[in-house]
């Protein structure tokens, strides 16, 4: 028999498709995130493409419009197993983006697009010009970037697409990632490698990550975008380095997304060539005018600035003599005429102030209620120390009505394990937004969230809200694969802060593990009590900032001899012969009274604080009695002990799940957790040990000593600790 070359090359192709059949599509290695796209049950696949067979949209669509229909295309190709066809010409069955005034046949709805708020989006199956069709309407071509992917997240979670019918606004203004990224592409409290921005390659090379990381994060309605580190360096705003800038804005515009950067408030004296920075020199306000025009002429949809001023060592008005409020108003006048916001961090403390840190920020900032300029947000950390695993929510939220106050929580899990622990964040926002501060001022419930997203005041005031950024270089983004979640879980919440975790982190697992429903829902579980494990283990009953220090890994309870008070762990818990906790009611530090005065009542005595900040706001003996009958002692262990205990059960509920679960993925959180539970009893051995050498007390009966002598503890040093 004679082969001819056709009939080699026919043989040839038919192999390949076989073995193209026969082996996985793509590698589990969690690049996809939640955008997966994984092909549904074939009955299901074959309803989506009789009911999704075409997307519409109008011929004069802008950028955004044109990338909802790629993602929509996209989305459907993966769910369906066929590529949907794109016109705009009214045929059915289609899902159509719909915009006011542009398809007669939807012109019904027109009103109810045009009252949709700035990104909001309808989604409604229904009947029009004849033909059934799926419609994802909006006011603008933001909305119908953001409906495109809540339509694809509803195919993946269980939505009856025949009856679909939702309408979704964005509750915060500004939902924004700030990346602490430095301009050498290494990553301060960043656990997945290496900058996503090669800020040496660009302008001229653009990774085909910057649309991918654009893309998920215009899935979850996030629209701003910080650059750069808080502790920036002043090159950032050279004008050799503003076309990179300019490169990133234009990959992450047709997502939705404004590139912000992180400003040194020092920059007209180290990048200027001026005498000074102070704030009251017309030669430093012309300075920051002139630089703003720059940018804008470079990035005309440039977002604005986030500015960390007189705090660990930055530099900041209160070096001329200045209030915060004065140091913000040449940039903030500077960005003003062209619609662009100055973000002024609250996260500040000193050296030269003696008082309690939690106190420091409330004092510098709430004197100056009502003269910050008016695109002017002052962003403040969740709690009034420094993302603990636990704290109290932040005295300041409700004590500045006349103030745009923002959010600012860590995604990247600095306090809570790095990447190397499991720590779904979602209980952990949840339990900070719906804290109620009892202020006045407003109507209805004082809660942290009704006073980030305007609520409370209803006066139509600039909201925001931020996440310290755990993107990287690594392949899964992330890290570790379940800190994609917490990245997840803030984009959901910042869009609206009364969403519930639970609710948010099955939305999470649905998109992200193909897996039956019982052991979906097995991981749902396994992350809701995740937090809870790392501060039993971690920093029990209201300790905190225990984590040895500068890289915050591991335990360090013992460290006393750095030169500034606040950055030793014996400052926070005051561990003595008489007791432990940190003092701060009205016969100690007094924090409480920065509280409204309902709240500081009920944390100024013990008897009325919960016990999970117990001793954030006490210092008690050794001998209290807790509500659980149990003295601090014996219960401050059998906390310890608990926390241990949660995290070899997460790790047995995750073995239950191989062979369920994609290899690779198996694989790397079994690994972590396997660390995780060794770490856990490293905390709960080294904090017993410590704490024991203090009070000299016995260990309650029953209870195992630590594996080690406390010296040992004490030697461990991680010199190349992230």
């Amino acid at each position: 028999m004679r082969l001819t070359g056709s009939f080699v090359l026919r043989l040839f192709s038919g192999l390949v498709a076989a073995l193209l059949i026969s082996a996985p599509s793509r590698a589990e290695d969690g690049y996809q995130l939640w955008l997966r796209y994984a092909a549904l049950p074939q009955a299901e696949a074959q309803a989506l493409s009789r009911q999704a067979g075409r997307v519409l949209l109008p011929p004069e669509a802008g950028a955004m419009a044109q990338a909802a229909a790629e993602e929509l295309e996209r989305g459907i190709a993966g769910l369906s197993g066929r590529k949907p066809a794109r016109g705009s010409a009214w045929q059915g069955p289609a899902v159509v983006l719909a915009l006011p005034g542009q398809w007669a046949a939807l012109q019904p709805l027109d009103a109810d697009l045009k009252a949709l708020r700035e990104g909001g989006y309808l989604l409604r199956t229904m009947t029009a010009g004849g033909q059934r069709v799926t419609v994802i309407g909006a006011a603008s071509e933001r909305g119908l970037l953001y409906g495109s992917f809540a339509w694809l997240r509803a195919l993946q979670t269980g939505a009856d697409l025949a009856r679909l019918d939702q309408r979704a606004e964005p509750k915060v203004a500004w939902r924004m990632l700030n990346h602490w990224d430095n301009l050498d592409r290494t990553v301060e409290r960043g656990y997945a490698g290496q900058s996503i921005w090669n800020w040496w390659e660009l302008p001229d090379m653009r990774s085909t990550r910057y649309r991918d990381y654009a893309r998920a994060n215009a899935s979850l309605g996030i629209n701003g975008v910080v650059l750069n580190n808080v502790n920036s360096k002043p090159e950032v705003l050279a004008s050799s380095w503003l076309p990179k800038v300019a490169a990133i804005a234009e990959e992450l515009r047709p997502y939705g997304q404004k590139v912000f950067l992180s400003v040194r408030f020092s920059s007209p004296k180290e990048l200027g060539g001026l005498a000074n920075s102070d704030p009251a020199n017309p030669a430093v306000r012309a300075w920051w005018q002139a630089k703003v025009d720059e940018v804008y002429r470079l990035i005309p949809d440039f977002g604005g600035f986030l500015v960390k001023a007189n705090s660990e060592g930055q530099p900041g008005p209160h070096d001329y003599g200045r209030s915060h409020a004065e140091g913000a108003a040449p940039m903030a006048d500077a960005l003003r005429p062209h619609g662009g916001l100055l973000i002024w961090r609250a996260f500040v403390y000193s050296e030269a102030d003696a008082t309690d840190r939690a106190k420091q920020a409330y004092q510098q900032f709430v004197p100056w209620d009502g003269q910050f300029a008016s695109n002017v947000v002052v962003q403040v950390k969740n709690g009034a120390i420094d993302f603990q695993p636990r704290e109290p929510f932040h005295p300041m939220f409700g004590a500045m009505p006349k103030t745009q106050l923002g959010m600012e929580f860590q995604i990247t899990k600095e306090y809570l394990g790095f990447a190397t622990h499991l720590a779904y964040l979602g209980p952990m926002y949840e339990e900070v937004l719906r804290a109620d501060t009892q202020q006045p001022g407003g109507t209805g419930r004082a809660t942290v969230a009704r006073i980030l997203d305007g609520s409370f005041y209803g006066d139509g005031r600039v909201t925001m809200m931020a996440g310290v950024a755990n993107v990287g270089s690594e392949r899964n983004w992330s890290g570790s694969h379940f800190d994609q979640a917490n990245w997840y879980v803030f984009g959901r919440m910042a869009w609206d802060p009364e969403l519930k975790s639970e609710a948010i982190a099955r939305e999470w697992v649905q998109q992200t593990f193909s897996a039956p429903q019982p052991a979906r829902e097995s991981i749902v579980q396994l992350m809701q009590g995740s937090r809870e494990a790392v501060v039993n283990y971690m920093t029990p009953l209201g300790l905190h900032h225990l984590m040895a220090t500068s890289h915050h890994y591991g335990p360090g309870l013992w460290v006393s001899e750095l030169a500034r008070p606040e950055w030793n762990p014996v400052y926070y818990h005051r561990a003595d012969k008489g007791g432990i906790g940190f003092d701060r009611s009205p016969s100690g530090s007094n924090a409480v009274a920065q509280y409204a005065p309902a709240v500081a009542a009920r944390w100024a005595r013990p008897a009325t604080t919960e016990p999970e900040l117990l001793l954030w706001f006490h210092h008690l003996p050794w001998d209290y009695k807790l509500p659980s009958g149990q003295a601090l002692w014996p219960g401050l262990i059998a906390q310890y002990d608990l926390g241990v205990r949660q995290v070899g059960e997460m790790r047995a509920r995750w073995d239950r799940l191989k062979g369920v679960i994609d290899a690779e993925r198996f694989a790397d959180v079994a690994a972590r957790l396997k660390a995780q539970e060794r770490e856990a009893q490293w905390w709960r051995d080294a904090s017993v040990a410590y704490f024991q050498s203090v009070n000299g007390l016995p260990l309650p009966a029953g209870v195992a000593a630590p594996a080690l002598k406390l010296e040992d503890y004490k030697a461990r040093h991680l010199p190349y600790a992230p």
